[in-house]
């Protein structure tokens, strides 16, 4: 962040009970279909000077007591608008009540400075020369030998149907993964982002009409966004889920704006690499990991300092 201009001034952050007031119906991860899903309960509002900064957050329980924290949504929330960086601690945190807070950024530079690099995504840029390579470019070809057809749906005009082999075909390779629960969404919450016009589903069809591989892409901030996808067990091996990304590509394309494709679950994993496949560029993603209560930080975080996830207490 060298060079941005900082604020000086002391601005004043509120939390507000209505979980409406970040919701843009122009930007997926701030609209109400992607809160409701995502169960968000409040609207951090950071005031600075007659600008407002207005944030979705899940407020929580700490466990063994009457705390509170908070985290953001899943994905790229951010802050409802950008301008110079603002430092944190310039930032009165005191009004929210909260202890600490965990800010996940849209892609950019985000509006609050110090803020921590916690991923690189992978970015197919359609300003940029386009990018694949030669063994992948054979799969999609061969794939479209054998009959696999692809399709893109906006979100609302998706069937019963096509949402359920999106979710059976993401669900296996959740399995696959080993991921945690919390990346095990109920059939209702594709049913209420889906609701959002800034959704679409790709699918590829193999050649009986069941659903391989699927992709939710999500339209925010600027970005296409390959938001959550999967592969069906029984379809791993023709690696549909390349013509999936292809199709992302060119609707980018269409869109004219670059599709974040993500990164990996640790750098230069097998899923980057995949990823590295279609893409011409990588940009940092960050977060900001805020202590609001510094005392009673400390006190819930004794003995767990040093285990480097925030906030300690829930290490």
């Amino acid at each position: 962040m060298s060079g941005a201009k900082r604020e000086s001034h002391v601005s004043r952050a509120t939390l507000l009970d209505d979980r409406g007031e970040a919701a843009t119906g122009e930007e997926f991860f701030r609209s109400r279909p992607f809160l409701d899903a995502e169960g968000v309960t409040h609207t951090l509002r950071i005031g600075v000077g007659a600008v407002e900064l207005l944030a979705p957050l899940i407020v929580r329980p700490i466990p063994g007591g009457d705390a509170l924290d908070a985290t953001s949504p899943y994905g790229y929330p951010g802050l409802s608008l950008r301008q110079s960086a603002i430092e944190p601690g310039a930032i009165d945190f005191s009004a929210t009540g909260l202890i600490s807070l965990f800010l996940r950024h849209a892609l950019g530079e985000p509006p609050l400075a110090g803020a921590s690099e916690r991923n690189v995504v992978q970015v197919a840029d359609p300003e940029l020369a386009p990018k694949s390579r030669m063994s992948d470019r054979q799969q999609i070809r061969k794939n479209e030998r054998r009959g696999y057809e692809l399709c893109i749906v906006p979100g609302p005009e998706t069937t019963a149907e096509q949402r359920a082999g999106f979710l059976a075909a993401y669900e296996q390779t959740m399995r696959r993964a080993d991921a945690a629960e919390r990346y095990f969404f109920a059939a209702a919450y594709f049913d209420r982002i889906l609701e959002s016009e800034q959704t679409w589903l790709a699918l590829a069809l193999a050649p009986g009409g069941d659903v391989a591989a699927a992709s939710l892409a999500t339209r925010s901030d600027g970005f296409l966004h390959y938001y959550l996808s999967g592969t069906a067990d029984s379809h791993l091996r023709d690696s549909p889920m390349k013509n999936v990304v292809a199709a992302l590509v060119e609707l980018s394309a269409e869109l004219g704006l670059p599709l974040n494709l993500g990164g990996g679950i640790s750098r230069g994993d097998r899923l980057e690499e995949f990823k590295r496949g279609f893409a011409n560029r990588e940009q940092p993603w960050r977060t900001s990991e805020i202590i609001c209560d510094p005392g009673a930080y400390a006190q819930l975080s004794a003995g767990r300092e040093g285990e480097g996830f925030f906030p300690a207490y829930r290490a």
